[in-house]
């Protein structure tokens, strides 16, 4: 009987310890002297263990003190023909404060045609998403409480660059989330020499890694940064429960 009764006890959260509060870290700005790309475009092919599958561009441009990141997603060959990927992401970072001002997309996957728009308000605390359901012809809008300054999965990759990678090191920062504020740790893994379509760089591998969200739920992810002041990002990894992706560089403009 007493057995019992501390089982429902423990249930009903009656005695039990309150939760430990979960600490968001601050997110830092970019380390001085570091220096954004005033205008670069980087081409990626992406592969699907031996085939190649689709084709990813990022294109940043530094405006008015912001820097704007556009990224493409597009599937090519027998893939496109199976199952057709056409999807366009916006984001913008403040380059002293690597905050970020909101985060876009359109997805066109299969038949699923999705539209969304983030907003941050930070002087009130709040984002606000407006998503459109381009198939059903829906629309919501969902409103969760920020802190003073996240960043988003898109211009996350970017603000890392911005950070001291050393290895042995982690960097953590917040990342909004699905309406979350989530850690995101950066855990910088080791040096490794990376040979793409672009060249040969010698890079340090860097692993997201967050306990919830859209970085735990892809899986395992790594990027390898270039090691020298630029921390370019020339190789992306996605071990998911399907198969394997990577990102391979295949060009770099500075245009």
């Amino acid at each position: 009987m007493c057995l019992a009764g501390a089982g429902r006890a423990q249930i009903l959260g009656i005695g039990a310890k309150p939760a430990a509060p979960v600490v968001i870290p601050t997110l830092q700005p970019p380390i001085a002297g570091y220096a954004f790309p005033a205008r670069q475009t980087l081409t990626f092919t992406v592969d699907w263990r031996v085939f190649t599958g689709g084709t990813a561009v990022f294109h940043l441009e530094q405006q008015d003190g912001q820097l704007k990141v556009s990224a493409t997603a597009d599937t090519v060959g027998a893939v496109n023909m199976l199952f057709p990927v056409v999807d366009r992401f916006q984001s913008s970072l403040d380059t002293k404060t690597g905050c970020s001002n909101g985060f876009s997309k359109q997805t066109q996957e299969g038949r699923r045609r999705i539209m969304s728009d983030l907003a941050f308000d930070y002087h009130a605390g709040k984002q606000t998403l407006v998503e459109k359901n381009l198939v059903k012809g829906t629309q919501k809008t969902l409103t969760a409480n920020v802190p003073a300054c996240v960043t988003d999965s898109l211009s996350g990759i970017f603000y890392a660059a911005s950070q001291r990678l050393t290895v042995g090191q982690d960097v953590g920062f917040p990342l909004a989330d699905a309406m979350r504020t989530v850690t995101v740790t950066m855990k910088v893994e080791a040096r490794e020499e990376i040979k793409t379509p672009a060249g040969t760089f010698q890079t340090i591998r860097v692993q997201p890694t967050a306990e919830e969200g859209v970085v735990k739920n892809r899986g395992n992810i790594w990027i390898w940064y270039t090691d020298d002041a630029r921390h370019m990002p020339v190789q992306m990894r996605a071990r998911l429960f399907w198969g394997t992706i990577t990102f391979h560089l295949q060009s770099v403009e500075e245009k």
